[in-house]
C-alpha cells in the first residue's frame, strides 16, 4: 500500500506539473527537469520557476495536514480533529486577515514576510492556547476538542468583523486568501514548509510504539510505562508547528487533515509505523489531486484549492457519519 500511494504521488505530480494554460506532455516534463540544459528557456521558466515549487508544495502541505490530522486524532482518540476542526486554520485566517486589513500584508516586499508570519503565531498561539485552558480544567481529551472548537468560533467571528470593518482592496485580498491558494509558493517557502516536515516526521515516527499502544487506552498505556501526558503534549507541539507552517503559506485548506488519515486507516490500520506515513501520502495524494482539479474546471483559470478540497471533504465527511461501521472506531 506504501508503495502504491507513492507511485500514485509521483503520478499525480508529474500530471500537475505538466496540466496548465499552457499544456506542456509529459515527456517535456520530464526532458526539461532532468535535461536542463536541452530544453528551450520558456519551458524552463513554465516548469522550474512557476509549476515545479507549485506542484511539490502541494505534495507537502498535502502530507503536513494529513499527519497533523492523524496525530491529533490519535492522541485525542476522536475521529473529527483535525488543524481545520480544533481552529488552528482559523487562528491563521485571522492572523493573516489582520496583517491585510492593518495595511501591512498589502505592501509588496512586506506583505510577502508578514502575512505568513502573522499567520504563523496567531495558528500556534492558538495550540498553545488549547493547551493552557486545558490544563486549567483539566488535562483530558474532552476538554482539548471543546476549547479547539470554542476558539475556532472565536476567531471566526473576530475574521468576520475584520472582513466587515476592511476595505474593498483589504476585502479582496483576505478573501483570496482564505479561499487558499499554491499560487504564491517560491521555492523559500516551500523549503521551510518542506525542512519542518523532515524534522518532524523522524521524531513522530521515534514514538510510534507508544502511539499505538495509545489507541488501546490510556490505562494500558500507563501500565505500561507511558508518561500519556508528557506523551500527548510533546505531540500536540509537534503536530501543531507542522499545521502552522504549512497553513501560514497557502491558507485555510480545509479537510484534508480529516480525509486523509482516515483512508490510511482504512488501509493499513492503527499500527502508527504504516499509518503515520500512508496519512502523509495519501494527504499529498488528495492536495496534489485537487492542485490538478483546479487547474482544469476552468480553462485557463485557476480554481481557489480550498473550494476544492471542500467539495472532496463534505461528501466523505457525511458518509463517515452516517455509514461508519461500529468497530471502524
Amino acid at each position: 500500500m506504501l508503495v502504491f500511494g507513492a507511485i500514485a504521488c509521483v503520478f499525480t505530480l508529474v500530471v500537475d506539473i505538466s496540466t496548465g494554460p499552457a499544456r506542456l506532455s509529459v515527456l517535456k516534463v520530464f526532458s526539461t527537469i532532468f535535461l536542463l540544459d536541452k530544453s528551450d528557456a520558456s519551458a524552463r521558466v513554465i516548469i522550474w520557476v512557476i509549476r515545479l515549487p507549485v506542484s511539490l508544495m502541494a505534495i507537502v502541505v498535502g502530507a503536513s495536514l494529513s499527519i497533523a490530522g492523524a496525530e491529533m486524532q490519535t492522541i485525542l482518540d476522536n475521529p473529527l480533529a483535525s488543524p481545520y476542526t480544533l481552529g488552528i486554520a482559523a487562528g491563521a485566517g485571522f492572523g493573516a486577515a489582520l496583517a491585510l486589513v492593518l495595511g501591512v500584508g498589502l505592501v509588496p516586499h512586506a506583505g510577502t514576510i508578514f502575512v505568513p508570519l502573522n499567520a504563523f503565531v496567531f495558528s500556534f498561539l492558538t495550540c498553545i492556547l488549547i493547551f493552557f485552558l486545558s490544563k486549567i480544567k483539566g488535562f483530558t481529551m474532552e476538554t482539548m476538542i471543546l476549547t479547539g472548537i470554542a476558539l475556532l468560533f472565536l476567531f471566526n467571528s473576530l475574521l468576520a468583523l475584520l472582513q466587515y470593518l476592511a476595505s474593498e482592496e483589504e476585502l479582496q485580498a483576505v478573501m483570496f486568501w482564505l479561499f487558499g491558494s499554491l499560487m504564491k509558493t517560491t521555492w523559500k517557502k516551500l523549503g521551510i514548509t518542506a525542512l519542518v516536515l523532515l524534522v518532524t516526521v523522524p521524531v513522530l515516527l521515534k514514538d510510534a510504539w507508544k502511539l499505538t499502544v495509545l489507541r488501546l487506552g490510556d490505562e494500558k498505556a500507563k501500565s505500561l510505562g507511558i508518561n500519556v501526558e508528557r506523551l500527548r503534549l510533546k505531540i500536540f507541539v509537534l503536530v501543531s508547528i507542522l499545521a502552522a507552517s504549512a497553513v501560514s503559506f497557502v491558507g485555510t485548506i480545509g479537510f484534508i487533515g480529516l480525509v486523509g488519515p482516515h483512508i490510511a486507516r482504512m488501509l493499513v490500520g492503527e499500527d502508527q509505523r504504516f499509518f503515520l506515513p500512508m496519512s502523509a501520502l495519501a494527504g499529498a495524494l488528495l492536495l496534489s489531486a485537487a492542485s490538478i482539479g483546479s487547474k482544469m474546471i476552468i480553462p485557463g483559470a485557476i480554481f481557489p484549492i480550498g473550494i476544492i478540497t471542500s467539495f472532496i471533504g463534505v461528501p466523505f465527511f457525511l458518509l463517515l457519519i452516517l455509514f461508519k461501521r461500529r468497530n471502524f472506531w
